[in-house]
């Protein structure tokens, strides 16, 4: 059932709810993301109140950029560009242009939504985009597919990246066991941005096999993914006696994973979960061009990621 106020609004907007094969999820008006994720009864979705403002972009759709550009500035086609710096503290641009406007219902129903965002060219982002997601809940949980279309004309530089905080029932951060396929890791400054990347095997990054997070401060974005069969990668949380988890699973356009422990975060939701975070492309990619996706005028671009309840052999 959902949820329109008449007289006081929601921070977030619209609720729009879903229910299929004992799931449940909200998705909201207010940057198009994802709320509340339920399954089996289980709430596996650190999220945020209705009455609530999101905080540390939980759940959030982030476009036409994933993470931080340094300065907000870079350079496009010989033009170069000033984006607003929306992380002020660091001089950043962070987290792209859509996840405080409202999205529009496209589509719905009982286990299913659409929802639209038309982003206007704008100074530091000069391209027309439509954004849309859906978001659907099947016998394997939550499937998400974003899609992206440059409705200007000429080509336009892209990124997207997800941000679910993820949680098991009583299970402290520093006591899951995580899983992250990926051969290195991106060294960052005090700003949160790329100067380098190193090998996490053999020092306390590399979770390419199942451990105990324990007392590492993870705010970090791994790379060189290992790629399943189908060509895609997942991330793991586990108990320590392997009875609950949780797995972001996410396509081959998705090539970078950020983990962060919410060590930053203010009071109660410090250290409370883990953000698993697909990315197609890596902080600062409209600097450095590293994965940047470019989007050809009227061809749409899509990508599929989602969230698999339970307990999951990681190898």
């Amino acid at each position: 059932m959902d949820r329109v106020d008449q007289g006081v609004r929601s921070p977030s907007g619209a609720q729009w709810t879903l229910s299929a094969n004992d799931q449940e999820a909200v998705v909201v008006e207010v940057g198009g993301g994802l709320r509340l994720y339920r399954a089996h009864g289980v709430d596996y979705l650190d999220g945020y109140g209705e009455d609530e403002i999101c905080v540390g972009a939980a759940g959030q759709v982030l476009a036409p950029w994933p993470n931080r550009i340094r300065d907000g500035r870079y350079t496009f086609a010989g033009d170069d560009l000033q984006l607003p710096l929306t992380e002020p503290g660091r001089h950043t641009a962070i987290h792209g242009l859509v996840n405080w406007v409202p999205w529009r219902l496209v589509d719905r129903d009982a286990g299913s939504v659409t929802v639209r965002c038309d982003l206007p060219a704008q100074p530091g982002y000069p391209w027309p985009l439509r954004l849309q997601t859906a978001w659907r809940l099947d016998a394997d949980g939550l499937r998400v597919t974003h899609e992206a279309t440059n409705l200007g004309d000429t080509v336009a530089p892209f990124g997207l990246a997800a941000h679910p905080y993820l949680r098991l029932p009583s299970v402290a951060v520093d006591d899951l066991r995580l899983r992250v396929p990926a051969r290195s890791r991106l060294l960052m400054d005090g700003r949160g941005l790329p100067i380098g990347s190193a090998q996490v095997a053999g020092n306390g990054y590399d979770f390419t096999t199942p451990r105990r997070i324990g007392d590492a401060v993870l705010d970090t974005t791994f790379g060189d993914v290992e790629a399943e069969p189908d060509g895609g990668s997942s991330v793991t949380l586990t108990s320590g006696d392997g009875t609950a988890g949780v797995t972001v699973w996410a396509d081959a356009a998705f090539g970078w994973w950020q983990v962060y422990t919410g060590d930053t975060l203010a009071g109660p939701r410090q250290r409370r979960s883990v953000a698993v975070e697909p990315m197609t492309c890596p902080p600062d990619a409209f600097r450095s061009g590293r994965d940047v996706i470019m989007l050809t005028p009227g061809r749409p671009w899509s990508a599929d990621w989602g969230i698999r309840p339970g307990p999951r052999s990681a190898g």
